[in-house]
């Protein structure tokens, strides 16, 4: 007897992957891949576009039961009346928004008050500061706009193929990433709505985290969706005891929680999960393009840059790069720029540069990983992922970094593999998750690098103290 299939899909910022898994185990039978445009707005049309070439070099759904769509997190995508798309899609990494969120964090009270109401204290990448930006700069657009949804939302609208905006479905997860749904009460803030809007659009319905959303391609069932880090969630199996580092365009840590989490300072973002629980997470802009940098001003590829960084001693002998490349997140500092700094005639050679890049980058994750212990969300290991996480530079620097073991899972597609989970446990009726399994790779620390923390530390301060630097605002995150 065949084994029934289920599909996943992961709409990133750079692509659209779609994995297609055997149901009962989690293993990947087979794949398909199709890029995305670069920039910070997007057409959705786009995700629709790569989501079907990306299911044709899957092989196609014909026999697959059921699919879910994971999809990148707090991007607005506007639709008037009649289903049409009222401009491009505005993506978390777009920060003409930061203003917009720092007026409505001062309207509503501060940090503290958007913590106990919605989790989260929002900044750039969040939905309702995006809300605000395109009321007050695109009144005529704000003007047509009458559902408001995300980028997994949209996609699973156009799975089910009705058209009506009413029919818009979302998860418990994703919404809670859009700053006006709150994790802790379960429902929409209207009052939120209007504060960034000046009124309330449609929204979609936030269904359970194991229900059906309709169904597509002749009878293939969908589930309800959610965003990305949830479904990696999902499909990392992660559990309380975990806390997951994501290496990707950004850098998040993460991790599963009984509890909503409110944090007045805005390190962390209290997000709720795809199953019920709680996802608190602290987000950095800047993750593996830190390496891409390094290795394209040394000229020499992310094989060799590891080389070298590993032949470097820790601390690189003093110098620190401060890797806010894209501005940065957390801390909230969207304008900013990089810095290196403690450089020396000794230190000055390639491999102490490299050192310091993925010292530099490893460093805000775990400033990351004691925002959640101070939270009360500890996990006994790190489950590292994403582009930059395969780098032996950096499964031998972290360990000591983040003092505690590494383990790094087998290279596969987590956020769409997430996703798949998530439809087998839709179309299955069961109230428990498919128990999918996760093999991979420990790394032990040897020592504690605590000071190297420090002196990071110290770096940041003095590149926060340079003349016409930028002071922190509400820490942000994605």
């Amino acid at each position: 007897m065949a084994a029934r299939l289920v599909a996943g899909v992961d709409s990133s910022t750079q692509s659209c992957k779609v994995v297609v898994c055997d149901a009962e185990t989690g293993a990947v039978v087979r794949h398909g891949r199709a890029a995305h445009p670069d920039g910070t707005e997007v057409h959705p049309e786009h995700w629709w576009q790569a989501l079907q070439e990306a299911v044709d070099d899957a092989g196609g759904l014909a026999d697959v039961a059921a699919l879910g769509v994971a999809a990148q997190q707090h991007g607005l995508v506007c639709l008037d009346e009649d289903g049409r798309v009222v401009r491009d899609a505005l993506l978390w990494n777009d920060t003409r928004s930061a203003r917009a969120a720092a007026d409505l964090v001062a309207e509503f009270g501060g940090p503290a008050a958007w913590a106990d109401e919605v989790g989260s204290v929002p900044v750039a990448s969040f939905t309702v500061g995006k809300l605000r930006w395109l009321a007050e700069h695109e009144p005529d657009a704000a003007a047509r706009v009458a559902a408001v949804c995300l980028p997994h939302d949209y996609l699973t609208w156009r799975l089910r193929g009705s058209g009506d905006i009413a029919d818009l479905v979302t998860d418990r997860g994703d919404a809670s990433g859009t700053g006006y749904w709150s994790p802790a009460d379960g429902c929409y803030r209207d009052d939120l709505l209007r504060l960034a809007f000046g009124r309330v659009p449609t929204v979609p319905h936030v269904a359970e985290p194991n229900a059906t959303a309709g169904t597509c391609f002749d009878g293939v069932v969908l589930s309800a969706g959610t965003g990305d880090n949830m479904a990696a969630a999902l499909g990392l199996a992660l559990t309380r005891e975990d806390v997951a580092v994501s290496l990707g365009t950004s850098g998040t840590a993460y991790a599963v929680a009984a509890a909503p989490t409110a944090d007045p300072t805005g390190a962390i973002a209290g997000f709720a999960d795809a199953t019920g629980e709680y996802l608190p997470l602290v987000c950095t802009l800047n993750a593996a393009r830190v390496l891409d940098a390094a290795a394209r001003m040394l000229g020499v590829d992310h094989a060799r840059l590891a080389e070298l960084a590993l032949s470097a001693p820790p601390g690189a002998d003093g110098l620190a790069f401060v890797p806010y490349l894209d501005g940065e997140r957390t801390p909230n500092l969207p304008d900013a720029t990089g810095s290196v700094l403690g450089l020396t005639s000794d230190n000055a050679t390639p491999a102490h540069f490299a050192r310091a890049a993925v010292e530099g980058m490893l460093c805000g994750l775990a400033d990351a990983l004691d925002a959640l212990d101070a939270a009360g969300v500890h996990g006994d290991r790190v489950v590292l992922t994403g582009g930059a996480a395969r780098s032996p530079a950096v499964t031998g620097i972290a360990p000591a970094l983040f003092d505690r073991p590494v383990f790094l899972p087998v290279p596969a597609e987590y956020a769409a593999t997430g996703a798949a989970r998530q439809a087998a446990w839709a179309v299955s009726g069961q109230h428990r998750l498919p128990d999918w399994r996760t093999e991979g790779t420990l790394f032990t620390p040897s020592r504690s690098d605590n000071a190297v923390r420090t002196r990071y530390a110290e770096a940041r301060g003095r590149h926060l103290e340079r003349p016409g630097r930028l002071e922190a605002g509400p820490v942000a995150r994605r």
